[in-house]
């Protein structure tokens, strides 16, 4: 990408299709799960400083807000924003939150304090500068505290091809087809992910493949299936292998190493 993309021409359209439909309550179920296990990071009953960074309506921060935790909502799309705010009202959580039109990378400007989680999902592969955006972005989180990150899959989208038998489109390298405006141009290869995370000094605790067999279903209105038992094998499933690195997404999350941020701190003194 040779800039970053905004939703504003198509916001509405992207909430209907992306969190309105089952592959958006498939993502949501499972990454919640995950959520649960990161707030066992932090003592029990403590409010927290939620920087949810280019989180659209806000899916998964909202019922975090619900707890009592203090969310940082940005997004480059003022459109999206808006229509973050009037959910949020809807569930009269807007006292929880401070609404930010801001890209990511000047999110910074906005913050009075260092977040203690930061909510970074489906941002990623529409930046024109992933790992710079996200190492910038982790540098905002406070020692001890807990990234969570959801990317593109590049690794998925190649086996969707694959399957599909979109060959000669593997043979050109997967040019983006530019009619499918709700799918990323490209997608991120998971180790280069993994390693920007640990170079910022997050310490990996988890990694879930999101969608990890839901979209290569040859056809998800016939076969012997509900989708009950979907979002069922989806969840137990989707923290192995082979099929954490098949998920049309990865969400890994991890916390922030304060030894080491605090030894950098007197290497720089």
């Amino acid at each position: 990408m040779t800039e970053d993309k905004n939703f504003d021409d198509i916001a509405h359209k992207f909430v209907k299709n992306i969190y309105g439909s089952g592959k958006g309550e498939i993502r949501q179920a499972v990454i919640w799960h995950d959520i649960e296990q990161m707030l066992q990071c932090f003592p029990p009953d403590q409010p927290l400083h939620i920087l949810d960074a280019g989180g659209g309506v806000a899916p998964i921060s909202q019922p975090l807000a619900a707890r009592g935790h203090r969310v940082t909502l940005c997004d480059l799309s003022s459109q999206m924003l808006e229509l973050a705010r009037q959910e949020i009202e809807q569930q009269d959580l807007l006292a929880q939150y401070q609404l930010v039109h801001s890209s990511v990378q000047s999110i910074g400007e906005h913050l009075a304090s260092p977040p203690d989680v930061i909510l970074f999902h489906a941002v990623l592969e529409w930046v024109a500068a992933p790992e710079q955006v996200l190492k910038d972005l982790l540098s905002h989180l406070r020692p001890g505290g807990v990234a969570s990150v959801m990317f593109y899959n590049q690794t998925g989208l190649l086996f969707k091809n694959l399957v599909c038998g979109n060959l000669t489109h593997v043979e050109q390298g997967m040019p983006h087809r530019k009619r499918f405006k709700l799918q990323p141009p490209k997608g991120l290869q998971p180790d280069s992910v993994y390693q920007w995370m640990q170079d910022s000094g997050i310490s990996l605790k988890g990694k879930t493949g999101v969608r990890t067999f839901h979209d290569y279903m040859r056809d998800t209105n016939i076969g012997d299936f509900t989708f009950e038992q979907v979002l069922a094998l989806e969840q137990q499933l989707c923290r192995q292998e082979p099929f954490v690195s098949l998920g049309r997404y990865i969400h890994v999350w991890g916390q922030h190493n304060a030894s080491s941020h605090q030894d950098e701190n007197k290497d720089n003194r």
